[in-house]
């Protein structure tokens, strides 16, 4: 039931942007779990949140659209959500990355742009493969590093998303990979 929850949020809210014209790439667990579905359904994962990338200066935009669906805007130790009124949690809000930011002060590298999407065959926009592993590898949380197990898991990660990657990102890729082997 928690899943449908999640899957509900994001189709509601992607496409009331898209409703308003507002460019956007779903990020996170749900862009791992698009992305792997392609290949293998069943080896998707549930997340509880939905990650949104979008562009800093359509703020004022999205607040306007979000709360046009009822949800209430919060700023939470540096990060915009917005709380569904249906499941009114933190934990299950819609959090906001900023394009072309560092998504943390201390991240070497920026977050990709809201040009770097595809769009899912379930309708929404998901941020492209390249670029989500990318950002998965320049976090390299726990969490992270699963989901780039996953996509290496359903053959995902090939050799143009590798060679994509700066140096660094390319070693935390074998890391990766050499700890599945072990």
């Amino acid at each position: 039931m928690a899943v449908d929850r999640v899957e509900k949020r994001l189709r509601k809210v992607a496409s009331a942007l898209d409703e308003a014209g507002i460019k956007y790439a779903v990020i996170g667990g749900n862009a791992v779990a698009a992305w792997v579905a392609r290949v293998d359904p069943s080896a998707t994962r549930s997340t509880k949140d939905v990650d949104l990338l979008v562009e800093a200066n359509d703020i004022d935009r999205i607040t306007q659209v979000f709360e046009g669906i009822n949800f209430t805007r919060e700023e939470v130790m540096g990060l915009t959500l917005f709380i569904d009124p249906d499941e009114p949690s933190v934990r299950s809000a819609v959090h906001l990355i900023w394009a072309n930011q560092p998504v943390r002060p201390d991240y070497k590298y920026p977050a990709p742009s809201v040009d770097d999407v595809q769009r899912d065959p379930q309708g929404f926009c998901v941020l492209d493969l390249p670029a989500l592993v990318r950002m998965k590898l320049t976090s390299h949380r726990d969490i992270d590093r699963v989901h780039i197990r996953d996509l290496l898991s359903v053959g995902l990660i090939d050799q143009f998303t590798r060679e994509s990657l700066p140096k660094e990102l390319q070693d935390r890729l074998t890391s990766i990979e050499e700890a599945i082997e072990d």
